[in-house]
């Protein structure tokens, strides 16, 4: 899928954490001939700043979403003010609602049909809890500003689709969020998704287990037998090809994998470090179930790099690729 077969699109992205690498990134991007219209929600003297310590041109216009037409199809950027001086590395909690502003502006507009899609850069987590805004992630802060009562995080990339049942959970609360409803409709949300946002006809999903060798038949822990395979056989009466559960250390060999859409994962360190191992700097974080369409790095702010040009933007260019693939294959108004 080349990002030029959908030159007339116009893309938001969110620059993220101001004090990371997403400028960095954002500018380096709008540097690329991508042949898609990006318009960057960030603050124009951060920008601008962030531009001149990199050695690099200044490569945006100014964006009117009054008058939202993009012309010649130069890069533009969308700007909202910070609170407070930016310094590449430094956080400073005082700019977390600008992040999240920024944020809520590119998803609405979105949401409103004016882009078609959401790209978002890496924000900090603990600096926005610092600010005293409860926030867990891009992923769970979406799924609330939309009213949706669930959403599935899933990562792209090295040739795998990788799902979660549970996102940015301490580890000890894993077991309790797993339900045989929390599972049911995780399955259901990711077999739509696959079929809607990624052409598959009829996807085949592995679910893995959560203890090791999934369980051993109940005397390594009862969730397999109680919660997943019930959930996994439900999902089967309703017409999902999910099978499983499978012990997730041998889950990710190649004749397992062979012929799967994709895997299910119980926890976020279960499934995710196979597919950063097979693809991180170029891998994709997708949030199904949202009214948008919506992807994202796989990767942190990365504050060491801020500001130095090592930051490398191949996993937002190929969030940016995916975002106009999956939007490509939709018939209509997206709908969750």
């Amino acid at each position: 899928m080349s990002a030029s077969t959908n030159n007339n699109a116009l893309v938001g992205l969110s620059a993220g954490e101001p004090a990371g690498i997403g400028p960095d990134l954002c500018l380096k991007l709008a540097s690329r001939p991508l042949g898609v219209h990006l318009v960057v929600a960030a603050d124009r003297d951060l920008m601008k700043a962030r531009a001149e310590r990199l050695g690099l041109r200044y490569p945006f216009a100014a964006y009117d979403p009054v008058r939202p037409a993009l012309g010649a199809g130069k890069p533009r950027l969308w700007h909202h003010a910070a609170a407070a001086p930016v310094r590449p590395g430094h956080l400073d909690p005082a700019n977390s609602p600008y992040v999240l502003r920024c944020l809520d502006r590119l998803a609405d507009a979105c949401h409103a049909g004016v882009f078609r899609a959401l790209v978002t850069a890496p924000v900090q987590k603990s600096a926005i809890v610092d600010a005293g805004i409860p926030f867990t992630g891009h992923t769970e802060y979406l799924a609330a500003h939309f009213g949706v009562p669930r959403v599935v995080m899933m990562l792209v990339g090295g040739g795998l689709r990788v799902a979660l049942a549970t996102t940015h959970l301490p580890l000890r609360d894993v077991p309790d969020a797993i339900t045989q409803e929390s599972l049911g409709t995780t399955l259901d949300i990711l077999a739509a998704g696959l079929k809607r946002d990624f052409g598959c006809g009829h996807p085949r999903i592995l679910v893995a287990g959560l203890n090791p060798h999934a369980g051993e038949s109940g005397h390594l822990g009862r969730e397999e037998t109680d919660v997943i395979a019930p959930a996994v056989a439900a999902a089967r009466r309703r017409g999902i090809d999910a099978v499983g559960p499978f012990p997730a250390d041998t889950l990710f060999v190649p004749q397992q994998l062979s012929g799967a859409d994709a895997v299910l994962a119980m926890y976020h360190d279960q499934g995710l470090p196979v597919l950063k191992m097979q693809s991180f700097g170029g891998g994709v974080n997708v949030t199904l179930g949202l009214p948008i369409i919506r992807t994202s790095v796989d990767h942190g702010t990365a504050l060491d790099r801020a500001g130095t040009g090592e930051a490398d933007a191949g996993s937002l260019e190929a969030a940016v690729v995916l975002a106009l693939g999956m939007a490509g294959t939709h018939r209509g108004a997206y709908s969750a």
